[in-house]
């Protein structure tokens, strides 16, 4: 198969981001409003119970399968049979975890409707075969799909939410958005993969590996879900997962974009490393941590200066403890994107799930036990404080494990240009946000200036990103302009 340009990949995945960023700008300030904190914690509790059941049915097949298909890009028999492989193991143990997810807690639960609804989205997981587009480096595909789905859902939510009691159709316009999405993907699949005949296929010789990626998904979850059920379950008032909740949301809406390049980069770096280039692996690492390193800090800091404004102009009345949140939590944007780059583009591609493993197992077994000693005692904010504890340790192990294949000196060098800018921004920010009355007018300009004051800080540091890119916008123009004239 021809080789899908990084940069054109890259921008189908960022123009989703912003999307993803974009409609929750809309969606969520009004849905905050009309099914208030208590139902938002409702919401975010039965959602972190059914994921468990996604997780279990899905093991690690996505990642696992995204790599693999990379792997056979260029053989149509071969990914195809991946393919349909990888399909029947994800059928068979989602059916098991169907059957499971039906026996404990659809019949006498408080919140059954909710749990009978979110079936559905089980089923969806079994449609799920974006890790093969991924794989094929076919990212248009998911991304428009994406888009078209995302903004039927986001019109839907906007007609037919309208009350307090309107939880249920919150959560059926998010799983029917999701099924919907899954299926429309299969439209494509005969331009891709050819018959096999069923003698030929070995779908249990995926199991183990999978398996092997069930682990850090599981960590990965108790550190991401898992704060949320045990929140529901310690904590009275659902309030607080409704806090906790929205805080996560914001940061986690900041995170797609540091994260974007990732997606992408992952089928290139298994393609990369299965014909031994070490030395372009190298380059892709480097320029995978300028990518974070340039929205990291800006974002990370900047959170920390409008939340304050910020959070009652967006989610309404009755939402300040999520100002703290916000707060305490930012700090994963950067841990994030640094794991990001070390376990999802490197560790998992090149086959090092050892490492990954570790890393993640470590992160969840904190995460977990912080949770018990600090939510007891401070609600939300003690389970926002584990949290960035645990992704710190995922981040600081996943360092320590490329020690023996890269100068980790070299990763954190990158870094410097983009603090000091970013620790200069807080100055004029801040300032604004003091000055400045109107809440609405003073994040604006606060994220105006603040970003001005970052890209001119690096331009003064002649950083290689600012400039480079500005020289490619510069050659775009000029070049552009001398076609028209000749």
């Amino acid at each position: 198969m021809e080789k899908k340009s990084i940069l054109k990949n890259y921008i189908y995945n960022l123009s989703y981001q912003i999307l993803l960023i974009f409609l929750p700008l809309i969606t969520t300030p009004y849905v905050s409003r009309v099914l208030g904190a208590e139902n938002i914690g409702i919401y975010g509790y039965t959602l972190s119970i059914v994921t468990y059941f996604v997780l279990f049915g899905a093991l690690g097949i996505s990642m696992y399968a995204q790599r693999e298909i990379a792997y056979v890009q260029d053989n149509v028999k071969q990914r195809s049979k991946v393919f349909f492989e990888i399909v029947i193991l994800r059928a068979i143990t989602m059916t098991i975890s169907i059957i499971l997810y039906y026996i404990f807690f659809i019949r006498g639960s408080q919140y059954q409707l909710y749990y009978a609804i979110f079936t559905i989205e089980l089923i969806s997981t079994c449609f799920d075969i974006s890790w093969f587009f991924q794989g094929l480096e076919e990212f248009k595909k998911t991304v428009l799909r994406n888009i078209v789905v995302k903004l039927i859902s986001f019109t839907c939510i906007l007609i037919f939410v309208k009350t307090k009691n309107d939880l249920n159709i919150y959560i059926l316009i998010y799983v029917l958005s999701n099924i919907i999405g899954n299926l429309s993907l299969w439209l494509y699949l005969p331009k891709y993969i050819q018959k096999i005949s069923l003698n030929e296929l070995q779908i249990f010789k995926h199991l183990k590996p999978t398996l092997w990626l069930f682990i850090p998904q599981i960590a990965m979850q108790i550190y991401t879900v898992l704060d949320k059920t045990m929140i529901g379950n310690i904590v009275t008032d659902k309030s607080e997962v409704g806090y906790y909740e929205q805080a996560q949301k914001i940061v986690k809406l900041c995170l797609t974009i540091v994260t974007s390049l990732g997606t992408v980069m992952v089928p290139r770096m298994a393609n990369t490393f299965v014909n031994g280039d070490k030395q372009q692996l190298k380059k892709y690492m480097d320029s995978s941590f300028k990518f974070v390193y340039f929205l990291a800090f800006p974002i990370m800091i900047g959170l920390l200066c409008i939340s304050a404004k910020f959070v009652p102009v967006f989610f309404g009345d009755g939402y300040d403890k999520v100002i703290i949140l916000i707060n305490i939590i930012s700090p994963i944007i950067l841990f994030i994107g640094i794991s990001n780059v070390l376990g999802t583009q490197y560790l998992l591609p090149t086959k090092k799930q050892k490492s990954f493993t570790t890393s993640v197992t470590a992160g969840a077994i904190i995460n977990f036990i912080l949770n018990l000693f600090f939510i007891q005692r401070f609600g939300a904010v003690g389970a926002s404080i584990a949290t960035v504890i645990a992704e710190a340790t995922v981040a600081v192990i996943q360092i320590i494990s490329i020690r023996k294949d890269f100068e980790i000196r070299d990763f954190i060098v990158l870094a410097k240009n983009n603090l000091l800018a970013a620790i200069v921004m807080i100055i004029p920010t801040l300032i604004l946000g003091h000055i400045i009355k109107s809440p609405i007018i003073s994040v604006i300009i606060q994220i105006g200036v603040g970003a001005l004051t970052y890209v001119g800080c690096l331009f003064i540091l002649k950083d290689e990103m600012i400039i480079s890119t500005l020289e490619k916008i510069k050659k775009g123009k000029f070049g552009k302009w001398k076609k028209l004239n000749s």
